[in-house]
């Protein structure tokens, strides 16, 4: 097969940043990507319905024109968020889900919840809504060592979570585990998870290949070959309850390789031919579409797209470096071959 279309994708996990950064990334996303569900946690997290259409207002602003693409906006949850201004920003068309981040887990998280009983009237009333909750699922507990973080997380949180409040639509995002693989398997309808392509590449020998590689850093930290494995069957399994989110991540080069980096993969510039390249060598290519284009939509109960795109089977190198007016991004796979090309 040189030539494969599907609908067009959606990202259903994306970082755009704000400023220079947001200018220089977000058409990456949008030349694939008809919609994509837009992280909050900017350096002043974005709580309010205000606050996410102003956002929202500048990732539109930072588009070519020529670009068709639909920003799904998040609410960032906190201990004191509002039910009354989550319910309203889902019901206004401002919010589409919330996003739940352990307090201190990951990039601006200091913000973030501390106890997940503190939120439960948020969580009551989006379960009644419909509304979804999207999960980064690793404990902060420094009793727990970092490569145990996520399935620690889904013993003693998520579990008990979705006892509590069964009917609750939970997206476990990024997972890195062959715990979160099964447990997703064996949850009802209301669990989903997305994979993002760099954990389906790397396992965290890569941090250490040669040297330490700080632009390989993210959180979930990337974790053995048997999990990597166990997220790739997981992915080409067509498998509704997986689906495409890149959890692209920008960090300027220089706060990358600082003394203290910063967490966070940059795949935008080749993520989907990066998924096509893995179901290729999975010998799923007949599989991709429900990945990145159906499984994700029917998640969210929304309609799938009925714009195409198409892929080559064609080799071109990811760029070395995208500059930035604030300075320079170092994306995944930076300087190495891809077997497979966006079309156009």
């Amino acid at each position: 097969m040189s030539t494969i279309t599907l609908r067009r994708p959606d990202d259903w996990h994306v970082h755009l940043r704000d400023g220079a950064l947001l200018r220089a990334v977000a058409p990456f996303t949008a030349r694939a990507f008809a919609r994509a569900i837009v992280m909050p946690n900017l350096a002043t997290p974005v709580t309010t319905v205000a606050a996410a259409a102003a956002y929202r207002s500048r990732i539109l602003a930072a588009l070519p024109r020529d670009l068709a693409f639909t920003p799904l906006m998040t609410a960032y949850l906190t201990d004191a968020s509002d039910p009354e201004e989550i319910a309203r920003g889902y019901r206004d068309g401002i919010f589409a889900a919330v996003k739940l981040y352990p307090a201190h887990a990951t990039t601006n998280s200091a913000q973030g919840v501390t106890d997940i009983a503190r939120t439960y009237p948020v969580l009551e009333r989006m379960m009644a809504l419909g509304m979804p909750l999207l999960v980064h699922g690793e404990v902060t507990d420094p009793a727990v060592d970092v490569f145990d973080r996520e399935a620690v997380f889904v013993e003693r949180v998520l579990a008990p979570l979705m006892r509590r409040l069964p009917q609750l639509k939970i997206v476990l995002e990024h997972i890195t585990t062959k715990e979160a693989v099964d447990f997703v398997l064996g949850a009802g309808p209301t669990l989903g998870a997305t994979i993002t392509a760099h954990h389906l590449v790397i396992n965290r020998n890569a941090l250490f290949a040669g040297g330490l590689r700080p632009h390989l850093y993210c959180l979930p930290v990337a974790k053995r070959e048997a999990h990597r494995l166990a997220l790739r069957r997981a992915a080409t399994s067509g498998n509704a309850k997986f689906f495409l989110g890149t959890d692209t991540a920008p960090h300027l080069v220089r706060d990358k390789e600082h003394d203290c980096g910063c967490a966070g993969i940059f795949s935008a510039p080749a993520a989907l031919e990066i998924y096509a390249q893995v179901f290729d060598e999975e010998q799923a290519l007949d599989r991709l579409e429900a990945f990145a284009s159906l499984n994700g939509p029917r998640f969210y109960d929304l309609p799938a797209n009925e714009e195409r795109v198409s892929l080559m089977r064609q080799a071109w190198q990811v760029p070395l470096d995208v500059p930035t007016e604030a300075g320079a991004l170092r994306p995944f796979l930076a300087g190495e071959e891809v077997g497979w090309r966006l079309a156009g």
